[in-house]
């Protein structure tokens, strides 16, 4: 029996197998953040493949949060309707459909990867000023960031609670909290980024207070039932930033706050981190967070052969693997694993005659 392909039971809700959709940018929202036809092909087209969740790309909690003016949000009532054909479309077709839940933080307010012009978008162009623990920005091409008080720290938090209230009526049945890739809740968690002197700073219980207080924010918003992931950088590639060992302690405080499962990437923080790219180069941190914490963890990173995803879960290094770039060129990814694994996956009926 494949491993991969058994169900995995989070909370009040099941996995029919360990494939999970990486969430992915597609900046290919309009300027109000609202989901368009291409999000509800995209995700739909892996939720058809056979994908066990999908999860949406990074989903702004605030106008200010997006990574681009090309992002999706749920920051209101609008963004609410707009996705709810989107996750019907995702469980109809036999997925759990997720959203990631973010704040870009110093690294809001940029140009989408492919445009001509690259660094802070001006507010002339539809960009706006970025915030942070500091005041330092990204890298010089950046917007230069305000340091976020204790009034706008409570805003953020209070921001993630309702737009993952606004999650589960728009049709989300689980809901991840960004905490990576140099965005905001990461930009507190790094001695990197984070040199403030006051609660949101200093030791490891300081910088990762908002990260704590946001997962709680988040729980409180979506009851007992519905699991609450969390992403994060388990490792800031660079001397003297966040650490694996960091990150042990931090999915202990997670899992306190009420998280189900740690999603283990790494990096972002800061522009010269060296990251050794690699097949499953991260599963290492996703073992070693499951193994030391005790609380679940999902691998990320270049992970493409099926016995390779298998190997990973069935040896316990992570309880589910997350894939981004191979479902970008592979939509039906699952279903071929499935053949290889000699496992079963669910098959539209309209697609019978493929499989």
């Amino acid at each position: 029996m494949s491993v991969l392909f058994s169900p995995l039971t989070l909370r009040g809700l099941t996995l029919p197998n360990r494939i999970v959709m990486s969430p992915m940018c597609q900046y290919s929202a309009g300027p109000d953040g609202l989901p368009t036809d291409w999000h509800r092909v995209h995700l739909g087209a892996r939720a058809v493949g056979g994908v066990g969740m999908v999860i949406s790309e990074a989903t702004a909690v605030v106008p200010e949060g997006r990574i681009s003016p090309r992002d999706t949000g749920l920051w209101s009532d609008a963004h609410v309707d707009a996705w709810r054909p989107v996750t019907g479309f995702v469980a109809a077709a036999g997925a759990v459909p997720a959203v990631q839940l973010a704040h870009a933080g110093r690294k809001a307010s940029t140009y989408w990867p492919w445009s001509p012009t690259k660094g802070g978008v001006p507010d002339a162009e539809g960009g706006w000023p970025p915030v942070g623990p500091g005041t330092e920005p990204f890298a010089p091409s950046y917007r230069t960031p305000a340091a976020l008080d204790r009034a706008g720290l409570d805003r953020v938090v209070e921001a993630f609670g309702q737009a993952a209230g606004r999650a589960l009526a728009a049709g989300f049945r689980a809901v991840e909290v960004h905490a990576a890739h140099g965005y905001l809740l990461h930009e507190f968690l790094s001695p990197l980024v984070n040199k403030r002197t006051d609660d949101y700073g200093g030791d490891l219980e300081g910088r990762s207070r908002l990260a704590v207080e946001v997962t709680r924010a988040v729980r409180s918003a979506v009851g007992d039932a519905v699991p609450v992931l969390v992403r994060i950088s388990a490792t800031d590639w660079v001397p003297g930033g966040w650490t694996p060992a960091d990150s042990v302690l931090l999915a202990g405080l997670l899992a306190e706050a009420g998280a189900d499962l740690v999603d283990c990437s790494s990096g972002g923080g800061v522009p010269e981190a060296e990251i050794p790219l690699g097949p499953g180069y991260q599963v290492p941190l996703a073992a070693r967070v499951r193994r030391e914490s005790k609380v679940p963890t999902g691998a990320v990173g270049l992970i493409s052969a099926p016995k390779h995803a298998e190997a990973i879960v069935a040896g316990g290094d992570a309880d589910l693997v997350l894939l981004g770039r191979e479902l970008l060129r592979d939509p039906y990814w699952p279903r071929r694993a499935a053949q290889q694994l000699g496992a079963a996956v669910h098959t539209p009926e309209q697609y019978l005659r493929a499989w």
